[in-house]
């Protein structure tokens, strides 16, 4: 029996411990399962891809006739070739030819792509039993298999990023792995002149003007500017961002106030503290940000971190209230800002 863990997958698609049987690709991602169902085939069809005889089918036009699996399977290829073939939204109407197929599939290689099978599942059940059989999950990204994808992505290409490119990056993108292949594609081609990519860059291309959005609410929240907070709420929400995000951003911009804010009562100029700042912010926003760590006092941002606190713990509770707690939050601080 073999059940890959999620972060086995990788290991096991660069080298792939069979060369017939079973393949599942499933899980809640649906780019990466189609990622892992091609990086599959690539390997399996060998140094000449051209060469391979690839099947392709959609699930539905299987489940009324699932026999058309076991032809498939056992017929000569015309022009040789390893024989691969692929079902995409591949469903339990399966299992029965999949269960004759298992322990003799005749040298070819089934690679099934499937949504978020449970434990329980049978599809699921029967590959991860199958002595030739593979199933590989494939759950969303997280910041650290986001930050090293992107980082491999730009080494490969040559491309030297600015130290706040990938925290915009992941600020913008999603967990689908094939939105952010698609970004980083863009990215990598824009970039194959210059060999250089900066935050502006990433945000002319990939924002959408949420990034843009998000910037505006931290500061405006922070430098005490309520107009300015209610209209890039506005934009923020209209380009469905989350509130929950937006809380979680907005904490993590006043606990960087907040450590910065000791260096300046240690006697360090704002300037200076923003300089040394990793990552650094941008620099179109250190006017702002120096004039915030002149609003704010210590106390005054261990009260702010109390109440973001409170705020996220209310989200949570009641998330149909979320843009209400957001935008009570957000302008209660704004107020402390202008009133400092």
């Amino acid at each position: 029996m073999t059940a890959l863990k999620a972060h086995e997958v990788a290991r096991f698609l660069a080298r792939p411990d069979l060369s017939e049987g079973i393949f599942l690709a499933y899980g809640p991602d649906g780019g990466l399962v189609r990622e892992t169902a091609q990086r599959l085939i690539r390997y399996l069809s060998g140094e000449d891809p051209a060469a391979a005889n690839v099947t392709i089918f959609d699930g539905p036009e299987l489940d009324a006739e699932p026999g058309r699996l076991i032809t498939e399977a056992r017929s000569v290829s015309l022009f040789g070739g390893k024989r691969i073939i692929r079902v995409r939204s591949a469903g339990k109407a399966l299992v029965m030819p999949l269960t004759e197929l298992r322990d003799d599939p005749g040298g070819t290689a089934i690679v099934l792509e499937a949504g978020n099978l449970t434990p329980r599942d049978a599809l699921r059940a029967l590959v991860e039993a199958a002595r030739l059989g593979r199933a590989l999950p494939c759950y969303p990204d997280t910041d650290e298999t986001l930050t090293n994808l992107m980082r491999e992505s730009f080494n490969q290409s040559g491309i030297r990023i600015d130290t706040d490119v990938i925290p915009t990056l992941r600020d913008i993108l999603g967990n689908d792995r094939e939105i952010t292949r698609r970004e980083l594609e863009k990215l990598t081609l824009y970039a194959a002149g210059t060999k250089t990519l900066t935050r502006e860059d990433v945000l002319t291309l990939c924002a959408d003007n949420g990034a843009l959005a998000i910037d505006a609410i931290l500061d405006a929240t922070g430098g005490g500017h309520a107009e300015k907070l209610e209209m890039a709420l506005n934009r923020a929400l209209a380009a469905s961002i989350n509130p929950q995000q937006l809380l979680a951003m907005l904490t993590s911009h006043f606990a960087a106030l907040r450590r910065w804010r000791v260096d300046v009562d240690n006697g360090k100029s704002a300037r200076a503290v923003l300089d040394s700042a990793r990552p650094k912010p941008h620099f179109s926003r250190i006017g702002q940000m120096e004039q915030q760590l002149r609003l704010w006092s210590e106390p005054a941002l261990a009260m702010a971190a109390d109440r973001l606190l409170q705020a996220t713990s209310d989200t949570r509770r009641k998330p149909a209230l979320s843009e209400t707690v957001l935008r009570r939050t957000t302008l209660a601080l704004c107020m402390m800002a202008a009133t400092h």
